[in-house]
């Protein structure tokens, strides 16, 4: 059934573009609200509107929002390229390949790491959300490395509070075009969505405060490779901190990569790693670590990178 919402344009709203409004009074994605306004379900002061028009603070704002999909349900199947690095009774770490989310979402259609379990005969907590039911991190469907899944519902409210409280050493690798200055550093800056770009984040004023610690691990004549240390888990996090230094990561288009170089490459994908994952185990609480090697698409593009240097 559909939601009919009757409110008045809050003043901090004055002069934002009504898609943009929409997104941010109602939690929807700015493609979403372009849909219902194209739709007619937005009315400003009785009128229909276009999503590019501006609203006024204090303006009557009517909405007929569309019930909400409804949440996907994982599909048990085989996940190839998939490996485990480490499984018991209560926790099992994979070694996500490129093309795999971490759960089914709405839009996705892809293989996914709870799908590939279930598929394999794994055994999965059943706490959380249906859709994503054992899992307590996620990695980008084009970012690879060690991920841990709950198979107990104890390590599932464990693991899930630790990530919260920051208790996880989670470790990247990245390689990104040029060399920062300096070659070890800290980004600190807030990241929302990305204020046009509908899928997209950015570093945006009142967004989530978010931490990035970088290293380098080495430097090549036309990239570096840096060791990446997250003080906090937003969505596209280091891409977006790369990229907001100036140094996108290597084959990540979509935050301002060069695709010349990344053609050069081989690279298909942003060359993001997540190389090591590191917490108390939820059942013993002694501290555990899982490394995960480099798949062989990153792998040829740092000997290329490596070569040409």
């Amino acid at each position: 059934m559909s939601d009919v919402r009757s409110l008045p344009v809050p003043d901090g709203l004055e002069g934002e573009r009504v898609d943009a409004a929409l997104a941010r009074l109602f939690g929807l994605s700015r493609g979403r609200a372009a849909d219902i306004i194209a739709a007619g379900d937005v009315l400003l002061d009785g009128k229909e509107v276009a999503k590019s028009d501006r609203v006024t603070g204090g303006s009557w704002l009517e909405v007929t929002l569309p019930p909400p999909p409804s949440a996907p349900v994982p599909v048990a199947e085989p996940v190839p390229g998939m490996g485990i690095l480490y499984e018991d009774d209560d926790i099992v770490v994979v070694n996500k390949p490129i093309g795999v989310a971490a759960h089914p979402t709405v839009g996705w259609t892809g293989k996914t790491v709870l799908g590939g379990l279930l598929g394999a005969g794994h055994t999965i907590a059943t706490s959380g959300a249906s859709e994503r039911q054992g899992i307590v991190h996620r990695l980008d469907a084009n970012t690879t490395g060690a991920m841990v899944v709950a198979k107990s519902e104890t390590a599932y409210s464990r693991l899930k509070r630790a990530f919260k409280e920051r208790r996880i050493d989670k470790r990247y690798q990245a390689l990104v075009q040029g060399h920062p200055d300096p070659f070890r550093g800290t980004v600190d800056a807030p990241i929302d969505r990305h204020p046009s770009h509908d899928g997209r984040f950015a570093v945006v004023a009142g967004g989530k405060p978010s931490v990035t610690h970088y290293d380098t691990v080495e430097a090549f004549r036309a990239a570096t490779l840096l060791d990446v240390d997250l003080e906090t888990g937003r969505t596209h996090q280091i891409r977006v901190h790369m990229a907001a230094i100036r140094h996108p990561i290597v084959g990540d288009m979509a935050y301002g990569a060069d695709p010349t170089l990344a053609a050069r490459l081989g690279l298909k994908r942003q060359w993001l790693h997540a190389v090591r994952l590191g917490f108390e185990h939820p059942a013993h609480g002694e501290w555990v670590e899982f490394e995960s090697p480099y798949p062989d698409d990153l792998a040829r593009a740092l000997e290329i990178v490596a070569a040409e240097s």
